[in-house]
């Protein structure tokens, strides 16, 4: 449970401000039609994040116990720092009509923008970290969810509201928490 909630929080915090959250809401005010993006985002994280928590466990197989609690300790770190910088969206200037469809728009152009993100590296290192594939793809998929749906339907008042660079900072200390104590050792 302990990944699952852990999991959870991380990307929640991590999300605010993020080009997908930017993303989340640019696609509610072009397409208006709330119920497919978010569709569209929950197929796109459980994708995304599936095969991110697969590598995450596959790379426990790969390395003893010793090199991983650096390697996890060293990233998680260096998550500290890049939350605090803050992500910008590309402005796409295309007033036409989806050719896929709204649903499969948010689905590819949703997936796409994951690739690489803090949110897939994070759901990388969690799943190495908890060893508990499952656990942290369904926490990380929540966290994804709890951050953008509301971004859907309720849009700019959210977000004027919203002291991103609290967030972020909070996220940093989190992250940088996770970093000392997988580098100590605490908890092996």
């Amino acid at each position: 449970m302990e990944a699952f909630l852990v999991s959870t929080g991380i990307v929640a915090l991590a999300e605010m401000g993020d080009k997908t959250q930017l993303l989340s809401l640019v696609l509610a005010a072009r397409f208006r039609k709330p119920w497919p993006i978010v569709l569209g985002i929950l197929v796109a994280t459980l994708a995304n994040h599936g095969l991110a928590g697969a590598v995450g466990s596959w790379v426990t197989t790969m390395m003893g116990p010793t090199a991983l609690r650096w390697v996890l300790g060293a990233s998680f770190i260096a998550m500290a720092v890049w939350m605090l910088i803050p992500d910008k969206l590309d402005d796409e200037d295309s007033d036409s009509a989806p050719r896929m469809g709204v649903f499969l728009t948010t689905v590819v152009a949703f997936f796409l923008a994951e690739m690489g993100d803090k949110t897939q590296i994070a759901t990388v290192m969690l799943a190495a970290q908890y060893n508990a594939w499952f656990m942290v793809v369904a926490g990380t998929t929540l966290g994804m969810m709890l951050a953008n749906a509301p971004v859907v339907w309720l849009g700019d008042a959210i977000t004027k509201r919203v002291p991103l660079r609290m967030v972020h900072i909070v996220s940093a200390v989190i992250f940088a928490i996770l970093g000392v104590i997988a580098l100590s050792g605490w908890g092996t």
